[in-house]
């Protein structure tokens, strides 16, 4: 028996390791993208097309120490042999030069530009520090807009607008919170009549709300921006709060109602005995008591509304009602180049979206395993 119960305790322990391990990677699988968009989020634009991300911590880094200037007697076409400075000689054509040519004693030597310039540069591994030149300046510009400078094709200063997600980003929280607690109310009265109430059909409709759930958005966006249309709500934040509302409710209802069937009925009998109506009892007991089921659809429905591509494109088209999606997408577009700006926007819509989850987690996996387990 003791051997038995040590046979055991081993296989808890290895098992336990093995989900540790899985879950240390899966979290370093998700923090190390996020935590480069960060960092890149900080850094100017050269810095962020010469090396990567990682390069703001100390490294080591090929800095040029010497530079040699060939005659014009040498033949550049043929093979040369350079002195340089620190002694040594380098030998090599100007196809092998141009490539780079490494020294026995780590250091390299590169012809510098074309040919007419007639310069070797050599280089040296050398350590730096932190990255000193790290800046505000790019959240300052997708929020505000600014008029940033850049390098033109012939060396040039110009001066171009910026990207403002200021707006865009006040446009996603007035549609997104409007659309998280809208259906979340519905859904909850739904769930505690067909939790709760007899009525007849009652079956029937859960059906048919749960059969819901398998429509595909990309089918019924279409209906809904004609119906949208035809009563004048294409284009304003009721009309997307609508559809986001309809496309939550199944699954919002489906998840409250595993969680309100599971309140035992006895709480229920002894409040309808005190004389409470089904308004107070779902006021002072039902919502207060599904607070973890709400606040996990709260998380969902908060991260697809906000996430939204699709739908606020469609309903609300651009122009000054556009989400901070289609603002994204707009970067994208026009300042492909500016990848500094790109993650210092992106970074800006990821900081609500983790507020709520890191907020509302605690709640999240008693809400979603309420009702799985009965009896």
């Amino acid at each position: 028996m003791a051997a038995k119960s040590g046979s055991l305790s081993e296989q808890k322990k290895s098992s336990s390791f093995l989900t540790h391990l899985v879950l240390i990677i899966l979290c370093l699988i998700w923090f190390i993208p996020v935590f480069g968009v960060f960092v890149t989020s900080f850094r100017n634009s050269t810095n962020v097309f010469n090396s990567g991300w990682w390069a703001v911590f100390p490294h080591k880094e090929w800095m040029e120490t010497a530079e040699v200037k060939i005659g014009d007697d040498e033949d550049i076409n043929s093979t040369l042999t350079v002195s340089l400075p620190n002694g040594m000689s380098v030998t090599g054509d100007y196809s092998a030069l141009k490539d780079g040519v490494t020294l026995r004693d780590g250091s390299k030597v590169q012809w510098y530009g074309a040919k007419r310039t007639r310069t070797l540069k050599v280089y040296e591994k050398k350590w730096v520090g932190f990255e000193s030149n790290l800046t505000l300046d790019n959240y300052r510009n997708v929020l505000t807009g600014k008029k940033i400078q850049y390098t033109g094709e012939n060396g040039e200063t110009l001066t171009r607008n910026g990207s403002s997600l200021g707006s865009a980003f006040l446009n996603s929280i007035t549609v997104t919170v409007p659309a998280t607690i809208i259906p979340i109310l519905i859904a909850a009265f739904a769930a505690y009549g067909f939790a709760w109430l007899n009525f007849p059909g009652r079956k029937l409709f859960f059906s048919m709300v749960v059969a819901m759930m398998v429509v595909p958005l990309q089918i019924a966006i279409v209906p809904v921006l004609s119906d949208l249309s035809k009563v004048n709500l294409s284009g304003q934040f009721l009309g997307i709060w609508m559809a986001h509302t309809g496309f939550g409710l199944p699954l919002a209802i489906y998840l409250l109602f595993n969680y309100i069937s599971t309140i035992p009925r006895e709480i229920l009998e002894s409040a309808f005995i005190d004389g409470a109506s089904n308004f107070t009892i779902f006021t002072r007991l039902i919502l207060p008591l599904s607070v973890p089921s709400i606040a996990s659809f709260g998380i969902f429905q908060f991260l697809w509304v906000w996430n939204d591509y699709l739908v606020g494109l469609v309903i609300l088209g651009g122009g000054q009602k556009m989400v901070i999606t289609q603002a994204l997408a707009n970067i994208v577009g026009t300042r492909g180049q500016d990848w500094h700006l790109l993650t210092a926007g992106a970074f800006v819509s990821m900081i609500v979206p983790l507020i709520v989850f890191l907020s509302l987690q605690r709640y999240f996996v008693r809400g979603m395993m309420a009702g799985s387990v009965k009896g």
